[in-house]
């Protein structure tokens, strides 16, 4: 009999987690002993559940909260795995390969890092700003692009990225090529003159565009003001949910509900909200 045991995460070897969860997802996989579910995804079925784990984290960093951020970041990596094994089962890659093609990536757009775009290499980037990175990085992304078959400069940002987020990078491309608003007021003006569209748009689809436009022009202002639009809405979204909350915990306290109250009401108890700090 052997007497050998499982390794304690004392002994454990750096990279035994990994290769157990690539065992775990492999025999997810298995067309005789694996989930039912699992083996019914394929690539398209998965997105959605990307998009819904980058989420969850986005909202635990949100939070602050170090467990969920760790245990959301699982979720994410979960998602990466699952590609990584369809796309061994296609012969088309393995983890390795995702993993190897990134780090050549950070290799070879960190130069002021790795100046000989290896590990082994070493350079003094003291001094260097982080602007001036982000410059190099986006130069040297375009020489890359140069030598794929792309005609335009937006050919490549994703159409699956949230619509804010798309527009910011649709903006930011444009920007770089000179095709961009001299300054933040321009766009101010644009969204007084979205906002007039707006009001004066009568039928279902001239209104549809016309916020389009404006909601357009306003990442555009967030852009100029170096917010991030996304975050922006979320922290909205967070601060729309304590208020209203605040709302129904007060007129629960009266034994009523938002229903059986009045705007008036409800708006001084927002306004109430809005002095406490929430």
């Amino acid at each position: 009999m052997s007497d050998k045991r499982p390794a304690t995460p004392a002994e454990a070897r750096p990279g035994d987690a990994l290769r157990e969860l690539l065992a775990i997802m492999a025999r997810l996989r298995d067309p005789q002993h694996g989930c039912p579910w699992d083996l019914q995804q394929d690539f398209a079925s998965i997105v959605p559940h990307t998009l819904e784990e980058s989420y969850e984290l986005a909202e635990a960093i949100a939070q602050n909260d170090p467990a969920a951020i760790r245990a959301e970041l699982g979720d994410l990596l979960f998602q990466v795995v699952f590609y990584a094994q369809l796309g061994r089962e296609q012969n088309w890659f393995d983890f390795d390969a995702v993993a190897r093609g990134i780090a050549d990536k950070l290799l070879r757009r960190h130069p002021h890092v790795f100046p000989d775009a290896r590990l082994s290499s070493a350079a003094d980037c003291e001094g260097l700003s982080a602007e001036q990175v982000s410059a190099n990085w986006e130069a040297i992304k375009a020489a890359e692009r140069a030598g794929q078959q792309q005609t335009g400069v937006l050919d490549d940002v994703p159409l699956a990225l949230p619509a804010l987020s798309r527009a910011a990078k649709l903006q930011r491309r444009a920007s770089r090529v000179g095709f961009d608003w001299h300054n933040a007021s321009g766009v101010l003006d644009k969204i007084r003159e979205e906002c007039a569209e707006v009001a004066a748009a009568k039928d279902p689809q001239a209104q549809l565009e016309e916020m389009g436009d404006l909601l357009f022009a306003c990442v555009n202002l967030a852009r100029f003001l170096a917010v991030d639009p996304e975050a922006a809405l979320r922290a909205a979204n967070g601060k729309f949910e304590r208020r209203f909350q605040y709302i129904e915990q007060c007129l629960a306290e009266q034994g009523r509900s938002p229903a059986q109250s009045t705007l008036a009401e409800m708006d001084a108890l927002w306004d109430e909200a809005k002095r406490r700090g929430l």
